[in-house]
């Protein structure tokens, strides 16, 4: 008895010592790891982010409009002597996206002290006017662009601006008809009518009409058609599918008052077969000064 009791401590002995170094082999791993880790985060810190070597001393700016660099340099957050590596480049992007009148940016580091900053902005197609109520209870009226895609920008202060307005920057025909909630900087208008004026407005651009008279306003207050008022006053109604042709049977009727001295006044180019027109004399319109064809829209490059 004497024996076995002898085995059993000398057993129970040696499970408790095997025991012990499991453990502190454990615990020796544990802390090898929690020392691997901090000193590579120390080792990083100080040999990266925390490095004067890659201090940001230029920003690098690129747009193809007419946003000024200091502008979005300043929308960027970004301020010299940041780390280049330490930057979020995903919130910088981010952060510039929300502003309405950029559509895109590409952010790079260029090592060893530039971040460059690559942005496309919106191009205005249209302009509309929003009723907002002040503070002592009246209306006042807030101007909105919108761009070929239908997203809402906010106007571009002066001071913001990388090259002077000039006067085709103001003429932007004007959208009637439309509701007043849709209107929401940076976010895109959810209405078909809307996005049907556009297009009609974009392949106007395009069209053999171009260049020889402009949009001044287009109502999309009804769902299955756009009438249009030019700069002559004469008012034409298309439907919403099918623009090109319609813009092509324009031009062969405003060539066909041409010959008889005659200029549109009314024109429903909706109608299939026997389209509807009236006719004034050239002479009580007011004069045509349009722009260029296919230069409605100047855009500043690499700035």
């Amino acid at each position: 008895m004497l024996d076995v009791k002898l085995r059993s401590d000398q057993i129970r002995a040696t499970r408790m010592r095997y025991a012990a170094i499991g453990l502190g082999l454990a615990f020796a791993t544990i802390i090898c790891f929690y020392l691997v880790w901090h000193g590579s985060e120390w080792a990083l810190n100080q040999l990266v982010y925390e490095n004067n070597a890659f201090a940001i001393q230029e920003i690098d700016v690129h747009t193809d409009g007419v946003i000024a660099p200091d502008a979005l340099r300043r929308w960027s957050g970004i301020k010299p002597g940041q780390n280049l590596f330490a930057l979020d480049l995903a919130r910088i992007k981010r952060d510039l996206e929300l502003v309405s009148l950029v559509r895109s940016v590409a952010v790079e580091r260029v090592l060893p002290h530039t971040l460059r900053l690559r942005v496309t902005e919106r191009e205005p197609l249209a302009e509309i006017y929003v009723p907002q109520v002040r503070a002592d209870g009246g209306y006042e009226m807030n101007l909105y662009h919108l761009d070929r895609e239908g997203f809402v920008m906010s106007l571009l202060d002066p001071r913001q601006r990388g090259v002077p307005a000039n006067d085709s920057d103001d003429i932007l025909p004007v959208l009637t008809g439309i509701n007043p909630s849709l209107m929401t900087p940076g976010r895109r208008v959810d209405s078909p009518q809307v996005r049907s004026a556009l297009k009609l407005l974009d392949a106007f651009d395009h069209s053999p009409m171009s260049g020889l008279l402009d949009f001044r306003k287009v109502d999309v207050s009804s769902p299955e058609i756009l009438v249009a008022t030019t700069s002559q006053g004469a008012e034409i109604t298309f439907a919403i599918e099918d623009l090109d042709r319609q813009l092509r049977r324009w031009r062969e009727i405003y060539d066909q008052g041409l010959k008889i001295s005659k200029a549109v006044a009314t024109l429903d180019l909706s109608v299939p077969n026997n389209i509807p027109a009236t006719w004034a004399d050239p002479s009580t319109l007011p004069p045509v000064t349009p722009k260029a064809k296919n230069q409605q829209h100047t855009r500043k490059r690499n700035v």
